[in-house]
Protein backbone atom coordinates (compact mmCIF):
# COMPACT_ATOMS: atom_id res chain seq x y z
CA UNK A 1 0.00 0.00 0.00
CA UNK A 2 2.69 2.25 0.65
CA UNK A 3 4.22 1.48 -2.81
CA UNK A 4 1.23 2.80 -4.53
CA UNK A 5 0.76 5.78 -2.19
CA UNK A 6 4.47 7.02 -3.13
CA UNK A 7 3.57 6.32 -6.87
CA UNK A 8 0.39 8.06 -6.68
CA UNK A 9 2.34 11.05 -4.87
CA UNK A 10 5.06 11.16 -7.68
CA UNK A 11 2.87 10.73 -10.29
CA UNK A 12 -0.28 12.25 -9.63
CA UNK A 13 -2.17 9.25 -10.90
CA UNK A 14 -2.93 6.04 -9.65
CA UNK A 15 -1.05 3.18 -10.91
CA UNK A 16 -2.18 -0.23 -11.00
CA UNK A 17 -0.85 -3.46 -9.70
CA UNK A 18 0.17 -4.67 -13.02
CA UNK A 19 2.09 -1.60 -14.01
CA UNK A 20 4.49 -2.00 -11.48
CA UNK A 21 4.72 -5.81 -12.09
CA UNK A 22 5.68 -4.92 -15.07
CA UNK A 23 8.33 -2.07 -14.41
CA UNK A 24 9.83 -4.67 -11.66
CA UNK A 25 10.51 -7.14 -14.52
CA UNK A 26 11.91 -4.52 -16.79
CA UNK A 27 14.10 -3.66 -14.20
CA UNK A 28 15.32 -6.82 -13.27
CA UNK A 29 15.94 -7.50 -16.91
CA UNK A 30 18.24 -4.41 -17.07
CA UNK A 31 22.18 -5.63 -17.96
CA UNK A 32 23.08 -2.30 -16.27
CA UNK A 33 20.77 -2.89 -13.02
CA UNK A 34 22.48 -6.62 -12.97
CA UNK A 35 25.69 -5.34 -13.01
CA UNK A 36 26.03 -2.15 -11.13
CA UNK A 37 23.91 -4.13 -8.28
CA UNK A 38 25.47 -7.76 -8.63
CA UNK A 39 26.98 -7.88 -4.89
CA UNK A 40 23.86 -6.72 -3.53
CA UNK A 41 21.90 -9.16 -5.92
CA UNK A 42 23.92 -12.16 -4.37
CA UNK A 43 23.51 -11.44 -1.01
CA UNK A 44 19.63 -10.08 -0.56
CA UNK A 45 16.76 -9.44 -2.51
CA UNK A 46 16.78 -7.35 -4.82
CA UNK A 47 15.80 -3.24 -4.23
CA UNK A 48 13.86 -1.97 -7.03
CA UNK A 49 14.73 1.65 -7.92
CA UNK A 50 12.00 3.71 -8.63
CA UNK A 51 11.64 6.70 -10.59
CA UNK A 52 9.96 9.58 -10.17
CA UNK A 53 9.47 9.91 -14.05
CA UNK A 54 5.88 8.77 -14.90
CA UNK A 55 6.90 8.24 -18.62
CA UNK A 56 9.81 6.74 -18.18
CA UNK A 57 7.56 4.14 -15.69
CA UNK A 58 5.70 3.66 -18.42
CA UNK A 59 7.90 3.13 -21.03
CA UNK A 60 9.60 0.34 -18.91
CA UNK A 61 6.63 -1.27 -17.96
CA UNK A 62 5.47 -1.63 -21.62
CA UNK A 63 9.03 -3.55 -22.08
CA UNK A 64 8.80 -5.75 -18.92
CA UNK A 65 4.75 -6.66 -20.38
CA UNK A 66 6.55 -7.54 -23.71
CA UNK A 67 9.25 -9.70 -21.86
CA UNK A 68 6.47 -11.09 -19.72
CA UNK A 69 4.55 -12.34 -23.07
CA UNK A 70 7.87 -13.54 -24.68
CA UNK A 71 8.77 -16.07 -21.54
CA UNK A 72 5.02 -17.11 -21.52
CA UNK A 73 5.77 -17.66 -24.61
CA UNK A 74 2.60 -15.78 -25.30
CA UNK A 75 3.50 -12.97 -27.32
CA UNK A 76 2.71 -12.50 -31.56
CA UNK A 77 6.15 -11.76 -32.42
CA UNK A 78 6.88 -15.91 -31.53
CA UNK A 79 4.80 -16.44 -34.65
CA UNK A 80 7.52 -15.76 -36.82
CA UNK A 81 11.20 -17.49 -35.94
CA UNK A 82 14.60 -16.96 -36.69
CA UNK A 83 15.67 -20.52 -36.65
CA UNK A 84 14.67 -23.75 -38.77
CA UNK A 85 15.28 -27.41 -38.33
CA UNK A 86 15.66 -28.58 -41.83
CA UNK A 87 16.74 -32.45 -41.79
CA UNK A 88 14.41 -35.33 -40.90
CA UNK A 89 16.01 -38.12 -38.97
CA UNK A 90 15.32 -39.62 -35.68
CA UNK A 91 14.84 -36.61 -33.69
CA UNK A 92 16.84 -37.92 -30.99
CA UNK A 93 18.74 -35.25 -28.51
CA UNK A 94 22.31 -36.97 -28.15
CA UNK A 95 24.53 -34.36 -27.09
CA UNK A 96 23.65 -30.87 -27.89
CA UNK A 97 26.58 -28.88 -29.62
CA UNK A 98 26.75 -25.41 -31.00
CA UNK A 99 28.83 -24.65 -34.02
CA UNK A 100 28.16 -21.95 -37.19
CA UNK A 101 24.84 -20.97 -35.59
CA UNK A 102 23.69 -24.12 -35.51
CA UNK A 103 22.54 -26.56 -32.68
CA UNK A 104 23.19 -30.16 -33.40
CA UNK A 105 20.86 -32.30 -31.52
CA UNK A 106 22.65 -35.35 -32.88
CA UNK A 107 25.21 -35.72 -35.92
CA UNK A 108 22.18 -35.67 -38.44
CA UNK A 109 20.15 -33.11 -37.28
CA UNK A 110 20.41 -29.53 -35.86
CA UNK A 111 18.43 -26.23 -35.35
CA UNK A 112 20.09 -23.49 -37.71
CA UNK A 113 20.00 -19.62 -37.57
CA UNK A 114 21.01 -19.40 -33.64
CA UNK A 115 22.85 -16.63 -33.48
CA UNK A 116 25.44 -17.24 -31.05
CA UNK A 117 24.70 -14.67 -28.31
CA UNK A 118 21.19 -16.27 -28.38
CA UNK A 119 22.69 -20.05 -27.78
CA UNK A 120 25.21 -18.38 -24.63
CA UNK A 121 22.10 -16.44 -22.96
CA UNK A 122 21.78 -17.35 -19.52
CA UNK A 123 18.49 -16.94 -17.03
CA UNK A 124 18.87 -18.40 -13.54
CA UNK A 125 22.55 -19.71 -13.52
CA UNK A 126 21.41 -21.78 -17.14
CA UNK A 127 22.52 -21.39 -20.26
CA UNK A 128 18.98 -21.78 -21.68
CA UNK A 129 19.01 -23.69 -25.02
CA UNK A 130 21.70 -25.98 -24.18
CA UNK A 131 19.60 -26.88 -20.49
CA UNK A 132 16.11 -27.17 -22.58
CA UNK A 133 18.24 -29.91 -24.60
CA UNK A 134 20.08 -31.65 -21.92
CA UNK A 135 16.79 -32.35 -20.10
CA UNK A 136 15.67 -33.93 -23.18
CA UNK A 137 18.17 -36.37 -23.79
CA UNK A 138 17.75 -39.90 -25.11
CA UNK A 139 14.54 -38.57 -25.98
CA UNK A 140 12.93 -37.95 -29.45
CA UNK A 141 11.47 -34.74 -30.27
CA UNK A 142 8.07 -34.44 -31.37
CA UNK A 143 7.03 -31.64 -33.58
CA UNK A 144 5.32 -29.57 -30.82
CA UNK A 145 8.91 -29.54 -29.26
CA UNK A 146 10.98 -28.74 -32.30
CA UNK A 147 8.49 -25.90 -32.49
CA UNK A 148 8.27 -24.49 -29.03
CA UNK A 149 12.08 -24.47 -29.03
CA UNK A 150 12.42 -22.61 -31.93
CA UNK A 151 9.84 -20.29 -29.98
CA UNK A 152 12.09 -20.52 -27.27
CA UNK A 153 14.89 -19.04 -29.52
CA UNK A 154 13.09 -16.38 -30.75
CA UNK A 155 11.89 -15.23 -27.24
CA UNK A 156 15.29 -15.56 -26.27
CA UNK A 157 16.40 -13.01 -29.36
CA UNK A 158 13.62 -10.73 -28.49
CA UNK A 159 14.52 -10.67 -24.83
CA UNK A 160 18.32 -9.52 -25.44
CA UNK A 161 16.96 -6.57 -28.20
CA UNK A 162 14.07 -5.33 -25.34
CA UNK A 163 16.87 -5.60 -22.64
CA UNK A 164 18.83 -3.45 -24.66
CA UNK A 165 16.02 -1.03 -25.47
CA UNK A 166 15.77 -0.74 -21.56
CA UNK A 167 19.13 -0.01 -20.78
CA UNK A 168 19.09 3.07 -23.29
CA UNK A 169 15.74 4.33 -21.92
CA UNK A 170 17.60 4.24 -17.97
CA UNK A 171 19.96 7.06 -18.53
CA UNK A 172 21.37 6.89 -14.93
CA UNK A 173 21.56 4.85 -11.90
CA UNK A 174 19.50 4.74 -9.37
CA UNK A 175 16.92 6.18 -11.77
CA UNK A 176 15.80 9.49 -11.45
Amino acid sequence: QALFEQLKKYFNKDVTPEEIFYYIYAILYSNTYRVKYAEFLKIDFPRVPFTKNYKLFIQLGKLGKQLADLHLLKSKSLDKTISKFPKSGDNKVEKPIFAENKIWINKEQYFQGVPKKVWEFHMGGYQVLHKWLKDRRSRQLSSGDRANYRKIVMALSETIRIMDEIDAAVQEWPIK
